[in-house]
């Protein structure tokens, strides 16, 4: 099925290709390639709002995800009964506020690569609201950002790794 990756935002250059290159990958090493994935990429305006709209929160944030299957256990994969199941659900990557946090030493797009990947953790029923889920959620970003390494020579680090 389809990765949509769509660029809504001018305040930062996108270059969509290594993203969705590597999301590919990520699709790949988690077994979802088959479920359509929505990836928007928004300025720090529109990702302010959509955090208040949906967490009450006033401020940008880097993701937020919505999960087309809601209550999925952590790493479960859907068992869609319909053809139009097939879909996972949609990412919001805060890509101004991502630039923004990112270190000098940091590459941008390994920045991205592994914030979309914590939102992908996320549609497939990951949460870090208590240090056991957080655990979880954290060794599955390792596993998935080491072999989408060792496939490309990237060196990534999980998102999640300063949480607890």
């Amino acid at each position: 099925m389809s990765l949509v990756l769509r660029n809504l935002q001018r305040a930062v250059p996108l270059r969509r290709v290594p993203l969705r290159q590597r999301m590919e990958i990520v699709r790949n090493i988690l077994g979802v390639q088959k479920f359509d994935l929505g990836i928007i990429c928004v300025d720090n305006k529109s990702i302010q709002h959509i955090n208040r709209i949906y967490r009450e929160k006033n401020t940008p944030t880097d993701v937020l995800s919505f999960p087309f299957h809601e209550n999925l256990k952590a790493g479960e994969i859907p068992q869609p009964d319909f053809p139009d199941d097939y879909n996972l659900g949609d990412i919001f990557l805060g890509v101004e506020y991502i630039f923004q946090q990112c270190k000098e030493n940091e590459d941008y797009y390994d920045i991205l690569t592994v914030t979309a990947t914590h939102g992908l953790c996320h549609l497939l029923g990951f949460t870090h609201n208590t240090e056991a889920t957080w655990q979880k959620m954290y060794q599955k970003e390792k596993q998935v950002l080491e072999e989408l390494s060792r496939r490309t020579g990237a060196r990534l680090q999980p998102l999640s790794r300063d949480l607890f």
